[in-house]
C-alpha cells in the first residue's frame, strides 16, 4: 500500500532546488516504493524566495522562519539546506519535533554539531540522511564491490582529488561560506567532506592523517544583498577570508593502506575534477566525476605492463538500472540526489537505514577536525 508523506525544504538556494525535483522524480524512477512524497512546505528567509518557490514547484505553503516548519503537523520529513551555520539548530529541532531529515553535509561546523545531530536522530527514533551524493554513482558502488571482492588484491594505496574553480574569481563574493562562524571550514567541509566519505565508503576506517591547509585568495568584497551559490561582489567593502581554500592531506587507514586526499575550490581551469585512483597488489580502479559511467579497471595476472580496461556501467551496478536501460547512457549530478531521496524514503518506510547515514557525517566531520589540528600543529593526527 502506497502512502503519502509531507515533506519540508528548509533553505532554497541551489540545493533545496535540487532536493525539491528529486522529491518529485522519486515515484519515476523509484515506483515501487511504498512512500510518495508531498511538498507541503518550503522556507528561507530571504524575502520572496520561498514564496516563488512555491508557486513554481508545487508547495503548498511557505513560510520565512524554519521554526514554521518543525511546528507543522503536516510535514514528516525534512531536507535542511540552510547555510552550515544553521544545520545543528535545525537539525536537532527537526528531530526532536519527530520528524526525518535529509540533512547536506557537512551538517554544521565540527563534528560536535553533526554528533548532536546524530544524537537527536537516535534519540527520537527518526531516520536521517546525509548528503554524500558521490557514493551513490553507480561506479562507485561498482568500485566498491571490486575493491571488496579482491579483484585488485589488497588496496596499496589510494588518492583522492577535488578540485573546483567556484571560488577562484577574485571578486567571488565574501558569503558565509568564507566565514568561520557561519562557514565553519572552508574547502574542507565543502568538498574534502565528500573525499572523507568516499575514502571510507571504499578502503573502510582513517586511523591517522596529516594534513596543510592554505588561503590563496584572502580577501573579497562583502555582498550588498542577498546571494545564493557562488555570486561575484563589485565595490562592495573588503573583508578576510577565514577558512581555507586548499587542503592535502596524507591518510593512514586502519587497513593498512595508505592514502592522498586534495581538495581546492579556486583551482583555475578545473570544473568538477573529482574522482579516485585505488591501487592494489593485483590491479587498480579509476573513477573521474565528469565521466561518471565510466569506471577503469585493471586486473589480471601480468603486474608490470598490465592493461587499463573502461567499464561502462549499466543496470547491474548500484542503482542505475532505476535511470536506464543499457550500459554505457549518460546519468548525471541531479540523478545522484534523486538516488538519496529514494535511499531517504525507503528508510522511512523500513524504519531502517540506507545510503549515508548522521554517523557517517560524524566520522567525517572528526576527519575534518583533524585535518585542521594537524594543519595547525604540524603533526599526524588520530580523527578518533
Amino acid at each position: 500500500m502506497v502512502r503519502t508523506l509531507g515533506v519540508a525544504v528548509v533553505g532554497f538556494g541551489w540545493m533545496g532546488r535540487v532536493h525539491t525535483q528529486a522529491y518529485a522524480r522519486v515515484p519515476h524512477h523509484f515506483p515501487h516504493v511504498p512512500i510518495r512524497p508531498e511538498l507541503v512546505t518550503v522556507a528561507d528567509e530571504v524575502p520572496g524566495r520561498a514564496e516563488e518557490a512555491a508557486a513554481r514547484y508545487g508547495f503548498a505553503t511557505a513560510a520565512r522562519d524554519w521554526r514554521e516548519v518543525a511546528a507543522d503537523p503536516r510535514v514528516r520529513a525534512v531536507s535542511i539546506a540552510a547555510p552550515n551555520f544553521l544545520h545543528r539548530e535545525i537539525g536537532t529541532a527537526m528531530a526532536e519535533a519527530g520528524k526525518h531529515i535529509w540533512i547536506e553535509k557537512p551538517v554544521g561546523l565540527t563534528a560536535e554539531d553533526a554528533r548532536a545531530v546524530s544524537d537527536a536522530v537516535a534519540k527520537a527514533g527518526v531516520q536521517g540522511t546525509v548528503g554524500f551524493n558521490y557514493r551513490c554513482a553507480p561506479a562507485v558502488a561498482a568500485a566498491r564491490e571490486l575493491i571488496a571482492s579482491g579483484e585488485i588484491g589488497t588496496v596499496t594505496h589510494v588518492r583522492i582529488r577535488l578540485f573546483s574553480d567556484y571560488a577562484a574569481d577574485p571578486q567571488g563574493a565574501l558569503t558565509w561560506r568564507y566565514e568561520r562562524k557561519r562557514g565553519g571550514s572552508g574547502v574542507l567541509g565543502d568538498l574534502a567532506s565528500h573525499g572523507v566519505d568516499l575514502a571510507r565508503f571504499l578502503l573502510g576506517e582513517i586511523a591517522a592523517l596529516a594534513a596543510d591547509t592554505a588561503v590563496f585568495l584572502p580577501e573579497r568584497a562583502r555582498p550588498t544583498g542577498a546571494t545564493a551559490g557562488h555570486a561575484r561582489a563589485v565595490g562592495g567593502e573588503s573583508g578576510a577570508v577565514e577558512n581555507e581554500d586548499y587542503v592535502s592531506c596524507l591518510l593512514r587507514f586502519v587497513s593498512g593502506a595508505r592514502g592522498v586526499l586534495e581538495a581546492c575550490r579556486v583551482s583555475v581551469g578545473e570544473q568538477n575534477n573529482y574522482g579516485f585512483e585505488v591501487h592494489g597488489t593485483k590491479g587498480a580502479v579509476f573513477w573521474d566525476f565528469r565521466r561518471m559511467g565510466e569506471l577503469g579497471v585493471s586486473r589480471g595476472t601480468a603486474y608490470q605492463d598490465q592493461p587499463v580496461s573502461t567499464l561502462y556501467v549499466g543496470p547491474g551496478h548500484g542503482e542505475y538500472a532505476a535511470f536506464q536501460p543499457g550500459a554505457a547512457n549518460s546519468m548525471g549530478y541531479d540523478d545522484l540526489k534523486v538516488i538519496e531521496a529514494h535511499n531517504f524514503l525507503r528508510s522511512i518506510a523500513d524504519n531502517a537505514s540506507y545510503g549515508a547515514t548522521l554517523l557517517d557525517a560524524v566520522h567525517s566531520a572528526a576527519a575534518l577536525d583533524a585535518m585542521s589540528r594537524s594543519a595547525e600543529l604540524g603533526t599526524w593526527v588520530s580523527p578518533t
